[in-house]
């Protein structure tokens, strides 16, 4: 399935399941800021409504999802939706009354009435995601962006972004998602723009020492999916270390929301 066609099916979706409940469906992430990658990306999207689903239509919902994962890119949906009044006027952290992605799947499958009970509460990145759609987010369906979500203030936006880099920028399983994670915080402090990871990698790359560019070319062309050798383990984390000084260096007063 084209990436068009799989979109065209989730707005269909949401719409079947949801009708007069549904707000509009609306793409963040890779998609939007224009570097999908059909094996390295998911596709991901917010989902607006009016009012909380019944669980009968949470299920068809997460019902939907899970078939039109199979012909979706090997990392999958992610989704969440939200209600009206969490957006406009934005709340933070972000309440969501349900949730998926592919790391859910096994649960979703086994137990799809008691995944769809259990999958609500609040979230972080919801605020990064908002701050997305409305610079960069496409509408499958629904009202205009700027007229239903209502602006995230920066002190949300840079906490939700920093938790999901952690206290110390410790490098995990992917070094590289760190890393361009971290290079683009540092852009975003530096002139306000919010860019993709591959984005915020290209822009450091002429900030930094040559030892810390070979990271993150190597960060970059593993998350583009090429060929990637990476510098040795300390390299990296050296690396890491020094983009969140920058970072720090850089915060305002207001970055505890």
């Amino acid at each position: 399935m084209t990436v068009e066609a799989l979109l065209d099916s989730i707005r269909q979706l949401h719409q079947d399941v949801l009708g007069q409940l549904l707000i509009g469906c609306y793409v963040h992430g890779s998609l939007a800021l224009g570097c999908f990658q059909w094996n390295r990306s998911d596709i991901d999207f917010l989902t607006l409504v009016h009012a909380q689903p019944s669980p009968a239509q949470k299920e068809a919902l997460i019902a939907g999802l899970l078939r039109l994962e199979l012909s979706a890119p090997p990392k999958g949906l992610e989704t969440s939706v939200l209600c009206q009044d969490a957006c406009m006027p934005f709340q933070y952290p972000t309440p969501f009354v349900l949730h998926y992605s592919r790391m859910h799947r096994p649960q979703a499958t086994r137990d799809l009435a008691g995944y769809c009970k259990a999958m609500h509460g609040v979230d972080k990145d919801l605020a990064a995601h908002i701050t997305v759609t409305r610079q960069s987010g496409l509408v499958l369906c629904g009202k205009p962006i700027h007229e239903v979500f209502a602006a995230v203030p920066p002190a949300c936006y840079l906490d939700s972004i920093l938790t999901d880099i952690g206290p110390d920028a410790t490098l995990d399983s992917d070094p590289a998602y760190t890393l361009l994670n971290l290079c683009r915080t540092w852009a975003y402090l530096d002139d306000g723009l919010v860019r993709s990871k591959l984005q915020g990698g290209h822009w450091a790359l002429s900030r930094l020492s040559k030892d810390q560019s070979e990271c993150i070319r190597a960060a970059l062309a593993h998350y583009e999916g090429r060929c990637a050798t990476f510098p040795p383990r300390h390299a990296l984390q050296s690396c890491a270390a020094w983009l969140l000084t920058q970072v720090r260096k850089n915060l305002p007063v207001y970055t505890s929301p």
